[in-house]
């Protein structure tokens, strides 16, 4: 009798093969024109003398020269012997983790996902905004240039508001209202009412607490204090993100923002509707100073704590660089700090670019303003912004033709500063960092030699 205990055979999973990476693919490509040099002049190979030389089908080559379609490794290796080439593990990538990989290959931009090993914290800025958010009636301020983190650092926080106190969270951008939305106060906060209420999945009954007799700030005071913040048992962390957007609606920004004061005052009355509002915990999230003229009782922007996410400092850079898996990271954050000035999506940009090609970082800093540069379209997209504004485009001319900070309008110098294009101390603008001196210096002055 047998002594062997059946077991249900589990059909094995079926491996997806390999895809030549694009390490690989440029040693095959520099191998293959050795070999063709070598042999019958500067030609390169057809598909079929390929399929000679190596004993794979043309269609096999094409699959694996097209990087798209897995092929097994055993093919890899025989492609890459046949030009005396030995198959390394960073030469191909498993296809099962082709979602990972596409994900890698995409340069950085916009919000880094929850899990990213991408993501450098930058004491004390998050355990600030934790803090903020955790006080009753708390109000969060995040002020920093565009592309500096801040909704990454939201969505952080956000994240440890529902892990650690099982808070419930909205993040809206204002920049999804439109211009007809913004025609006029009430039809803005009933947007505002109704997307909310969507976002924590409540019904919209903005209608029902909504009475033309009133005005459209009390309506939507009405609506929070008897029906959002009344059906949640739990705090609401409520991030508004991309507020500059409001700024350009003067009349409205001041009964919005005079509205949310009013809001943040309310959670301190000490009466009996203080302890309601007190669930209520907003962050604010901007990339400028409030150029909107705001009574200084009436404004949100001088009330509760303000966080300012700075540029990364060389310890930060470094880190980042290590976590692209960098060679030498010490030596690509310090070059790439001297050329971005700690400009967290520009380094992530440099990275990036380090981490995917085989070029070096003194070649990415001495081709920084080329056509083919990682930075290219990062620069011309600021350069056509510029140029749909001209008093920004002049007031930038000068800051990059002086030798010494210069004093700008007070709406200029908040309009490039919220760019990144300029650091402002004392009043005082100067450009904030080497690649985009150098870029606009030549631009600005070609563009003035064409006119």
């Amino acid at each position: 009798m047998s002594t062997v205990t059946q077991q249900k055979v589990q059909p094995m999973k079926r491996k997806r093969g390999v895809l030549l990476s694009a390490r690989g693919w440029q040693r095959l490509q520099a191998a293959e024109q050795r070999s063709s040099e070598a042999g019958s002049g500067s030609k390169s190979y057809t598909l079929q003398e390929l399929s000679d030389l190596t004993g794979l089908s043309a269609n096999t080559l094409a699959r694996v020269r097209g990087r798209k379609i897995a092929v097994d490794q055993h093919t890899l290796d025989t492609y890459f012997q046949a030009f005396d080439l030995t198959l390394a593990v960073d030469d191909y990538s498993d296809a099962d983790s082709l979602s990972n990989l596409t994900r890698s290959q995409v340069p950085p931009s916009g919000q880094l996902a929850l899990d990213s090993k991408y993501y450098i914290q930058r004491p004390p800025i998050e355990s600030l905004c934790i803090d903020g958010i955790f006080q009753p009636g708390g109000l969060v301020r995040i002020k920093a240039p565009r592309m500096s983190g801040k909704t990454s650092l939201v969505a952080r926080t956000l994240l440890k508001a529902r892990e650690q106190q099982k808070y419930s969270t909205v993040i809206l951008s204002l920049r999804l209202a439109d211009s007809e939305t913004f025609s006029n106060l009430n039809r803005f906060l009933k947007w505002f009412c109704a997307v909310i209420s969507q976002s924590l999945g409540l019904a919209n009954e903005v209608e029902q607490y909504w009475d033309d007799l009133f005005g459209a700030s009390y309506n939507c005071t009405h609506f929070f204090e008897s029906y959002l913040l009344k059906n949640l048992k739990t705090p609401l962390v409520l991030a508004l993100d991309e507020v500059d957007t409001v700024f350009d609606y003067p009349e409205l920004a001041t009964d919005f923002f005079g509205m949310l004061r009013a809001w943040y005052e309310k959670a301190r009355y000490g009466d009996a509707s203080s302890e309601l509002w007190q669930k209520l915990r907003l962050i604010m999230v901007h990339s400028t100073e409030v150029y909107v003229p705001l009574n200084i009782a009436q404004s949100p922007f001088n009330a509760g704590l303000l966080v300012e996410p700075p540029c990364f400092n060389l310890d930060q850079a470094i880190e980042l660089a290590k976590a692209y898996g960098l060679s030498d990271p010490a030596s690509c954050g310090k070059q790439l700090m001297q050329l971005v000035g700690g400009r967290p999506h520009l380094l992530h940009l440099g990275m990036y670019h380090l981490h995917v090609s085989d070029k070096g970082v003194k070649d990415l800093t001495k081709n920084a303003l080329s056509g083919s540069s990682i930075f290219s379209s990062h620069l011309r997209n600021h350069l056509w912004e510029l140029q749909k504004h001209p008093e920004l485009l002049a007031a930038l001319k000068v800051v990059v033709s002086s030798n010494d900070p210069v004093e700008l309008a007070p709406l200029v110098s908040y309009k490039l500063q919220s760019r990144g294009l300029v650091m402002m101390n004392h009043h005082r603008a100067s450009v904030s960092c080497d690649l985009y001196q150098v870029y606009f210096q030549q631009t600005l002055s070609n563009l003035e030699e064409e006119i």
